[in-house]
């Protein structure tokens, strides 16, 4: 099949083809896109020969091999896991230098541990009381046939779903809890909305002693102040998906809540981009040394 019978908008004289089992064998990189479970033995192929790789599944996400199992079942490559590095490239850098297996985040984790990360490490949030509320775009659902995203269905209306046992939920934790170097359990329940790509996490958390809304800011402005895709957006400003449609960008803000001692922390990503493809294209940039924005430097889309 040539790629712009798959995606007319693309006129690259370019055919797509199942891979045979030596087509990795002098093939320095390879970014592996596969659903969950059937990435791992390819992956595995792949090491085999040297390739490094990066990966879009939660095959090598999750670094416990209980844990991935209750969500997703058994594992096809387990001895790969220790070898495996969490592709958050804003927050893993250095060890993404030296790495040959990234496992690039979920659309979600990436929204949220964008958005709590430094606080946890800071420690100027509770670990013990995170509430998530996040919106995502038909396609975070894929391209396969299901009745929820058919235009019909999902059109007109906002829906929960995953509650209370979203397969994101033990990665978001995994992380917080590496950061906080305790035991983290969050409350995540996502919501489909009815536009074609983007994501809304909206983060109500406690703070912890005398900290306030805008030193969450400040310390958050800190830990970004040079990254090249994660922007903190000044006080009063509102995130939206809008503002980062078909970019790598991450934007973030922060308000206080009228309950004392709270404060709301917001991110807004495009899933496809950042949550996915794009964040796949800053780890590979990264392992080989390239300037991490190649390839990146499409300004959000709006209106």
């Amino acid at each position: 099949m040539r790629l712009n019978e798959l995606y007319p908008q693309y006129s690259v004289d370019m055919v797509l083809e199942e891979p045979a089992g030596e087509d990795g064998a002098d093939v320095d990189a390879a970014i592996v896109a596969y659903p969950h479970g059937a990435a791992a033995p390819v992956v595995a192929a792949l090491r085999e020969q040297g390739t490094k790789v990066v990966d879009l599944s939660a095959d090598f996400r999750l670094h416990d091999l209980d844990t991935y199992g209750r969500w997703y079942g058994e594992h096809g490559a387990p001895q790969l896991l220790d070898e495996s590095v969490y592709g958050l490239t804003e927050h893993n850098e250095e060890k993404l230098k030296g790495a040959r297996l990234v496992a690039c985040p979920g659309c979600y984790p990436t929204a949220v541990l964008l958005a709590l990360l430094p606080l946890v490490k800071q420690k100027l949030i509770s670990i013990d009381d995170i509430i998530i509320d996040a919106k995502s775009g038909v396609s975070g659902a894929g391209r396969t046939l299901k009745q929820n995203i058919l235009f019909s269905e999902a059109g007109e209306g906002v829906s929960p779903y995953g509650i209370g046992s979203h397969r994101h939920v033990p990665e978001i934790e995994q992380e917080l809890a590496f950061a906080a170097k305790a035991p983290v359990a969050v409350n995540f329940t996502p919501h489909l909305v009815p536009m074609s790509r983007g994501e809304l996490c909206t983060c109500y958390v406690r703070l912890a002693g005398k900290t306030t809304a805008n030193e969450v800011r400040a310390a958050l402005a800190k830990a970004y102040a040079k990254s090249r895709f994660v922007r903190v957006v000044e006080d009063g400003v509102v995130p939206a998906t809008q503002h980062v449609r078909g970019s790598n960008e991450c934007h973030i803000g922060v308000f206080a809540d009228r309950i004392p001692g709270r404060v709301i922390v917001i991110s807004a990503i495009d899933n496809l981009v950042k949550g996915s493809a794009g964040q796949a294209l800053q780890n590979f940039n990264v392992m080989y040394g390239f300037d991490e924005t190649l390839g990146l430097e499409q300004l959000p889309l709006f209106p």
